[in-house]
């Protein structure tokens, strides 16, 4: 378990749900990952992120679905791409990553409570 932190310093990071808009495969990668680019809605806007979850998605099937994201991380660099936002999930079994995504219908960019 990680080390203990207060309910302020949760209230700090700002996960939101999206909708995938687009998905492409990104082959220059060092591990197989996804391009992503993620509708959050009017106040957010789409930010871009690649994620590596290719064990249990391909691009296409990323289209349209909804996940949960931190969108208040600097951008990263990731080889050629800039990472904008972190995609969650947890690892299955083998270590694959299964995406964190509401289990019922919710407008993109509603925060996480």
């Amino acid at each position: 378990m990680a080390d203990q932190i207060t309910f302020d310093d949760f209230l700090k990071v700002d996960i939101r749900a999206g909708r995938v808009t687009r998905a492409e495969p990104f082959p220059e990668a060092r591990k197989p990952a996804i391009k992503l680019w993620i509708d959050f809605g009017t106040e957010i806007g789409e930010k871009k992120t690649s994620a590596q979850i290719t064990a249990h998605y391909t691009p296409e099937a990323l289209v349209g679905r909804m996940v949960m994201a931190v969108v208040n991380f600097p951008p990263r660099q990731i080889g050629p791409f800039m990472s904008e936002v972190l995609t969650l999930g947890v690892a299955d079994a083998e270590g694959g990553i299964v995406l964190l995504t509401p289990d019922h219908p919710v407008t993109p960019g509603e925060r996480m409570q």
